[in-house]
């Protein structure tokens, strides 16, 4: 498998050239200071490029290319944003950037509740504390009708939670929810999160679904003709938040989209924390029914918790076999180059590593620290390793 790196460009804190100390040979990035729907131009992307390549690696994947909030739910510029997403496609294919992930979350992107959650061995994790969210959904926030979304007894203890938090823990629970995601279009406070959440209310999940096939009935053909791989990211949490649909979420939920526009150009990112964190979800099934489609993974681990909540999970612990999914991974990749395509190699990145030795303590972007990541890699490496070695 192609071993790539999330980079966030110029400002982050891991440097490329870390990057390839790690043994990483791709990068997966965007240009995030024009991410607000325009159309990228051709000397921005050819910029970023000859940095990247400068320190001797290559751009794999542009990850991502945002999806407007209206073109979800297809008001306003929506039909002018469609129109820069096509244009935005054919640069970077013309740029020779070939995979192209996205996600069509509804107003938020990753969501967690903690992004320091203390592990056993010291370092730290990203979680989704389901608790904590409910105070905050229910209590603080005081979203219309969110007591309908949650049980009565998380409900109760969500009261308990709040009243022994202090004003800031309560701060850092609101900007973790709503002020703060690596690549996110919008930052919001309270009152902005409340307006946008309304233009959402009248939205059911199955008129998101349609809006999203809408979509992809439009910006497929583009893709097609540029040679890109579309790659669609799970909803994280594979759940629904604050209220709002949810429609990237399960194994039924891949097969509606794949069926909705069947192409080469219509595909998944497997990330398998995000599917991971999903109760529905079996991430071996998923990679053995969807081993064709898949264009991209995200390699990371959670362990669910029995109320609901979850955490990020050492790479090879948690809930999901990863042995088992590198293993049909790398299978698919046999199978194609068998076939003799050039693509045949799946580009993966290890995800949502832990804070660990020097970075504790460091600027980094949460779950995006260097030397956590780095272990991820190696591990997956190692997997790899044996697989072409030894078979599986």
């Amino acid at each position: 498998m192609k071993q790539t790196w999330r980079w966030f460009g110029p400002d982050d804190p891991v440097k490329l050239s870390h990057v390839r100390q790690a043994g990483a040979t791709g990068i997966v990035t965007a240009l995030h200071h024009l991410n607000d729907g325009r159309i990228w131009p051709d000397d921005e992307i050819a910029k970023r490029k000859a940095e990247v390549e400068a320190a001797g690696l290559t751009w794999s994947v542009v990850e991502s290319i945002i999806v407007h909030e209206d073109v979800k739910t297809r008001t306003g510029r929506f039909r002018e944003l469609i129109e820069n997403y096509k244009a935005s496609i054919q640069a970077v294919a013309s740029a020779g950037i070939k995979t192209v992930c996205y996600n069509f979350m509804a107003i938020t992107d990753w969501t967690r509740t903690d992004l320091d959650y203390p592990m056993w061995h010291g370092g730290t994790a990203l979680r989704f504390d389901i608790v904590e969210f409910c105070a905050y959904d229910v209590l603080v926030l005081r979203r219309r009708n969110a007591e309908n979304d949650h049980p009565a007894e998380r409900i109760a203890a969500a009261h308990k939670r709040l009243a022994a938090m202090s004003e800031s823990d309560l701060a850092r629970l609101e900007q973790n929810l709503i002020g703060w995601v690596p690549a996110r279009e919008f930052i919001y406070d309270r009152d902005s999160f409340r307006r946008a959440l309304d233009v959402y209310r009248d939205l059911s999940a199955e008129g998101l679904r349609e809006n999203l096939f809408a979509f992809l009935r439009e910006i497929v053909p583009a893709a097609e003709e540029a040679g890109v791989r579309m790659a669609i990211h799970p909803d994280d949490p594979p759940f629904p938040i604050f209220g709002l649909p949810r429609v990237v979420s399960s194994a039924a939920d891949a097969r509606a989209l794949l069926s909705a526009r069947r192409s080469p150009s219509n595909g998944l990112t497997l990330c398998t924390g995000s599917y991971g964190a999903g109760a529905q979800n079996n991430l071996v099934a998923m990679a053995d029914e969807f081993a064709p489609d898949i264009h991209f993974a995200h390699l990371r681990n959670v362990t669910k918790e029995e109320d609901g909540s979850f955490h990020e999970a050492e790479h090879l612990e948690g809930d999901t076999d990863m042995v088992r999914v590198v293993a049909l991974l790398m299978a698919e990749e046999r199978k194609r180059k068998a076939e003799g395509r050039d693509d045949w190699e799946i580009p993966m990145r290890p995800d949502h590593g832990h804070a660990i030795v020097d970075d504790i303590g460091k600027k980094v972007n949460p779950g995006y620290s260097c030397i956590g990541r780095l272990k991820g890699l190696a591990e997956l490496r190692g997997i790899m390793r044996t697989i072409d070695t030894f078979g599986y």
